[in-house]
């Protein structure tokens, strides 16, 4: 157990990206009625609403299209470090020691389980994370950062991943 990488589930990725297409076709359609193509009558807080969220979705999904010639490992475990990129927090903050992990919790976040890793020493890792994401992860009161990590996209169940991240941090206690 010197090394273990996660690649994405195709299976997984496929069937995530066809929840957002059919999302943004039913955003499509009330976009279309709020203009009024089947009533003629123009409802501008719907259309304003509807054309909003669906180009945020157009564009997220033309971003995970464009991730999936991604071949590299989603998730990389090793005795000295972990680094992920399941998410945009922990794809932009790279690389963590083990030894600076205070805590790993399993939560539900939304619709999704993530694996939340909590850093001591959030200063070291200050200046990878832009101000946005800084501001997402920091905890002042605690002095902790945490980075999440998603197993929606890879071939491990939450609790499975959860349960690997514990036996690396455990080996570097």
């Amino acid at each position: 157990m010197n090394e273990t990488h996660l690649y994405r589930n195709k299976r997984k990725t496929t069937q995530l990206l066809l929840i957002s297409a059919a999302f943004c076709l039913l955003l499509f359609i009330i976009l279309l009625y709020s203009i009024g193509l089947f009533d003629g009558v123009f409802k501008a807080k719907p259309t304003i609403f509807s054309a909003g969220v669906l180009l945020v979705l157009l564009i997220l999904l033309i971003v995970n299209l464009l991730s999936l010639r991604d071949k590299s490992a989603q998730i990389v475990l090793s005795e000295k470090c972990f680094l992920g990129k399941t998410t945009p927090l922990a794809k932009a903050f790279g690389q963590g020691e083990w030894k600076d992990v205070k805590s790993i919790d399993l939560e539900k976040v939304g619709g999704d389980t993530m694996i939340i890793v909590t850093l001591e020493n959030p200063v070291k890792y200050k200046d990878r994370l832009p101000s946005l994401l800084w501001k997402m992860a920091y905890q002042e009161s605690a002095q902790e950062l945490n980075i999440m990590y998603s197993a929606s996209t890879i071939d491990l169940e939450p609790s499975a991943l959860h349960q690997l991240f514990l036996s690396y941090w455990n080996k570097q206690k």
